[in-house]
């Protein structure tokens, strides 16, 4: 019995051994992958030995946008994806290797700046078997952990909202990650969480922008959000860089998932306020003889100011360069009014556009689509007859005038019969009478069928 019990133990751990390696190759597979994980990072130096110095730090990305940097003093041969075992305060975490090689550096400098820290934790090994259950029944619990937090935090009436929760590798801490408009004390939910979840407690205050990264999405230009995707240092956006780019301050179309302006209005924020150096003050009015002009719209990288005026109470609307609206903002400075307004407008340069022809038509939309055949009823004569469209107009034409001839005769010949059938009954009635009367005469008394044979007898 015991030796069947071993046989079975042995058996299990296989099967789950079995299953840990496929879990760490899908995993592996998955971050080799370009843009697979929040916070990608892809390494266009792979493959270029030359290029390569040697360096013991590594990129290890943990859940979400968590990501930190390690020094492997073992020199374990790592690549994108392996998972390995780090160094935490307390105890250890698991995390999956995001980067390698000399973009590590850069990476450093980018998330640190000039503040750089003097040392780094380190990694102990690639992550054994029992690490990773462990860390796979860890990540089962922050779900249901989150929610119940949630409950706690409103039961305790605090103004705060849990957005997040993250469980440490070993299963030992967990990170919960809220957003609260105010200062909260939390020291009795600090309580009250450990005590129901026997895990140490770690409170974290991430803002919208942060959560948004966290949970991530899909913007209004069909991409990952920014703040989920690469943006790791949040910069505060004001209305002034919709303002330079020309752009409608509609709140609507303005604010991103999160309910703040988009990161987007500050990436060509720069190139606008370049362009827009050698501008003149457009808040002043260009004076004419005939009126004023006032500025309402640019065009900043074409270097056009468009002015509208009123002319007869019409509004004319000219465009004009930065070069010439200078020039007039000096002239009426020193009193010069310019005559008309008119005039100024110039003329752009129509831009050549290739020739295109259409020869295989494959922009058309619907040439996939199937054409109804249209219903041909007047070929169906032509058709049953070999084929003599002019034969059958002339039968068609001709019938229709014979068809009226034998009826205009069969109409005379009916009138005539009618006739002869009258005149028939006629002298059939004219016969009966005559008939009748005969027989009356026949049937008269002797005494009074003569008034002679009547005297004689008298």
């Amino acid at each position: 019995m015991e030796v069947d019990n071993l046989h079975i133990k042995k058996e299990e751990n296989s099967a789950q051994i079995d299953e840990t390696t496929k879990y760490v190759q899908d995993i592996k597979k998955s971050s080799q992958r370009s843009g697979s994980a929040k916070l990608c990072c892809y390494d266009w130096m792979k493959g270029i030995d030359e290029a390569q110095k040697p360096n013991n730090l590594v990129e290890v990305r943990f859940k979400n946008t968590r990501k930190d940097f390690f020094v492997n003093d073992s020199g374990l041969p790592l690549e994108i994806g392996d998972v390995v075992t780090v160094e935490a305060a307390p105890g250890h975490d698991i995390g999956i290797v995001s980067l390698t090689g000399e973009l590590v550096n850069n990476q450093i400098k980018k998330t640190y700046g000039k503040k750089i820290p003097e040392s780094f934790h380190k990694i102990y090994r690639k992550a054994k078997a029992s690490d990773i259950e462990k860390w796979k029944e860890a990540k089962s619990l922050e779900h249901k952990t989150m929610i119940r937090s949630r409950q706690i935090a409103k039961d305790l009436k605090l103004n705060m909202k849990i957005g997040d929760v993250e469980y440490q590798g070993d299963k030992t801490k967990a990170i919960f990650y809220y957003i609260a408009d105010e200062r909260v004390d939390f020291r009795e939910l600090i309580k009250v969480f450990a005590d129901e979840f026997k895990v140490r407690i770690e409170m974290r205050q991430i803002g919208v922008r942060q959560e948004a990264g966290r949970i991530g999405g899909i913007g209004l230009c069909g991409r990952d959000l920014c703040c989920s995707s690469f943006i790791t240092n949040f910069v505060s956006v004001s209305t002034n860089a919709a303002r330079y780019q020309e752009v409608s301050l509609n709140p609507q179309k303005m604010a991103g998932q999160c309910g703040k302006l988009k990161c987007c209005l500050n990436f060509e924020l720069a190139s606008y306020m370049d362009a827009r150096k050698n501008f003149p003050d457009l808040n002043v009015a260009l004076e004419f003889k005939d009126g004023r002009a006032h500025h309402t719209k640019t065009d900043v990288y074409k270097g056009i100011l468009t002015y509208q005026y009123k002319k007869d109470d019409i509004p004319v609307f000219v465009e004009l360069t930065v070069d010439r609206v200078k020039e007039i903002i000096e002239l009426n400075k020193k009193g010069v009014k310019p005559d008309s307004l008119v005039g100024e407008s110039i003329t752009v340069e129509e831009e050549y556009t290739p020739d295109y022809e259409n020869v295989v038509g494959q922009e058309s939309l619907t040439r996939f689509d199937k054409k109804k055949k249209k219903k041909k009823h007047g070929n169906k004569n032509q058709n049953a007859q070999g084929g003599q469209p002019q034969q059958n107009q002339q039968q068609q034409t001709q019938q229709p005038q014979q068809q009226q001839n034998t009826n205009g005769a069969a109409q005379g010949q009916g009138q005539k019969n009618v006739q002869q059938g009258n005149r028939q009954n006629n002298q059939q009635q004219n016969r009966n009478r005559h008939r009748n009367q005969n027989r009356n005469n026949g049937n008269r008394p002797n005494n009074q069928q003569s008034p002679n044979n009547g005297g004689q007898n008298a």
